[in-house]
């Protein structure tokens, strides 16, 4: 098992010293959103404001069983594409993710990992199909606010273009002025996968239970992390010798 943990390290060394950028996804490898606010929950209501207007034929039973919030919305968005409806139901799902976002629970390591990364001089950008109004409130609440801002993509009008398309992979590199091979993401489901393979990006999975684990393995994937713990140690020189104390090349916090 040392040595296994060993070659982790020498690893995510590699992938600390290629990223100038870090693309974030938020639910997930930073918090977990809907820790304190369910989010099949919040599904069900979608699904049952749907019905209460008439339209319970518009969604399959499997969409209507949905315990992501998104899949509703999607299959809303397929049907009816950019119609009001779909408008007013995306609406709806942002109210309940800020609602959320005061409860949200801090993913293990993230915040200290958040500010040391960007202190080493690494550019960090959220790439997510959650609201950015709601990404704002939480890392604004959370002290992290200027470690991303103002590069914070997340859902827009264009559902279509919500992860699994790299759509706001490339609009976060675009903006910072990156190439892909100088980026790194981290993501912690199958969605954020193939949006960084679609972006050319490497990808890190952040997997905190065996079943996250199965679908990143299954989708491809092969650098996973179960805990932010070692990227935290290897930032500040901790991780075994020869660690680099700084991201190599690195010109100060921005």
């Amino acid at each position: 098992m040392a040595e296994e943990a060993e070659i982790e390290i020498g690893r995510l060394r590699e992938l600390i010293a290629r990223a100038r950028v870090v693309l974030w996804d938020f639910d997930g490898p930073i918090c977990r959103l809907f820790a304190g606010h369910s989010a099949d929950r919040v599904a069900g209501e979608l699904v049952e404001w749907l019905e209460s207007r008439g339209l319970r034929g518009l969604l399959t039973d499997t969409e209507r069983g949905a315990v992501d919030p998104h899949v509703v919305l999607r299959a809303v968005d397929r049907r009816h594409p950019g119609s009001d409806l779909v408008a007013e139901l995306e609406e709806r799902l942002t109210h309940e993710e800020l609602r959320a976002a005061p409860t949200a629970m801090p993913t293990a390591y993230a915040d200290p990992l958040i500010r040391t990364w960007s202190a080493v001089g690494a550019r960090l950008a959220i790439t997510t199909n959650n609201s950015p109004r709601t990404v704002r409130a939480y890392l604004d609440g959370r002290g992290l606010l200027s470690c991303f801002a103002p590069h914070i993509y997340g859902r827009t009008q264009n559902l279509h273009l919500l992860k699994p398309d790299p759509d706001c992979l490339h609009r976060a590199m675009r903006a910072i002025g990156t190439s892909p091979a100088a980026a790194l993401m981290i993501g912690d489901s199958p969605s954020d996968f193939a949006a960084a393979q679609g972006a050319g990006v490497p990808f890190l999975g952040y997997v905190r239970n065996e079943r996250k684990t199965k679908l990143l393995r299954e989708a491809g994937a092969v650098d996973l992390i179960s805990s932010l713990e070692p990227l935290l140690r290897v930032l500040r020189g901790r991780g075994g010798p020869g660690a680099p104390g700084a991201l190599p090349g690195a010109e100060g916090p921005h």
